[in-house]
């Protein structure tokens, strides 16, 4: 198996699992908003995920600069740096006493993440095919 397939599986099993935890995260704040499920449920499910997500697009946006792909590297910097910064700002959590307050910010973030997510989804399949 050559090397671009395999880095090729990878960018496309993280990706997966960064569209599925976006996606799980927009379904509890949705079933938060719906009332079915209780802000402290809805607030630990989607922290407990928050931290890994994190490191995942970490570790996209560094493999993707270390097997100079410049231009998904290009692509996938600014999300990258945007968590940083709310991570380093201690934002990257959801307060379980202020949910409803952010609730309508929060879930715009996370769609705008997932088409974000979709996007790359689409660019890493079209790019692999030109090999």
């Amino acid at each position: 198996m050559s090397w671009e397939l395999i880095l090729w599986i990878i960018f496309f099993f993280i990706n997966i699992a960064l569209l599925g935890s976006t996606f799980y995260q927009i379904l509890c704040l949705s079933d938060l908003e719906a009332d079915y499920m209780n802000p402290y449920e809805s607030s630990s499910r989607i922290n407990s995920i928050v931290v890994p997500d994190f490191i995942l697009q970490g570790v996209l946006c560094i493999l993707f600069l270390l097997t100079w792909h410049w231009f998904l590297f290009l692509i996938s910097v600014p999300i990258t740096c945007y968590n940083a910064m709310l991570f380093m700002k201690r934002q990257h959590l959801i307060d379980v006493t202020e949910v409803f307050r952010t609730l309508s910010a929060e879930k715009k973030y996370r769609v705008a993440k997932l088409a974000f997510y979709l996007f790359l989804f689409i660019i890493v399949i079209i790019r692999y095919h030109r090999y």
